[in-house]
């Protein structure tokens, strides 16, 4: 069983046990989450169509940064150069169960 969620604004595939990197959440290391934005769930092959108020529940395993990006901008003869970075905040979390 699966299921596509809405965690803070990006639509995620979400199974048991599986471990996601989604943008930062509130909540402390160890806390439980739970997400009742369900955009589609399957079980074996079949779209369940009328299911009572799925919930995927989850766990927060750390707060990180991902990979620095590096912007870059140069107006050629002009002499403007522009160098900047960015991490983004993630959240790792772990799917407990969708109901």
């Amino acid at each position: 069983m699966y299921a596509i969620v809405d965690i803070a604004g990006q639509q995620m595939k979400a199974e048991s046990g599986k471990e996601l990197f989604v943008n930062r959440l509130e909540g402390k290391v160890g806390d439980a989450v739970k997400f009742d934005k369900i955009l589609l769930q399957v079980n074996e092959g079949k779209l369940l169509k009328n299911a009572k108020a799925p919930v995927v529940s989850a766990t927060i395993i750390e707060h990180l940064k991902g990979d620095k990006v590096i912007i870059f901008k140069k107006n050629r003869r002009k002499g403007y150069k522009l160098k900047r970075g960015h991490r983004q905040s993630l959240t790792k979390i772990k799917i407990d169960s969708i109901d």
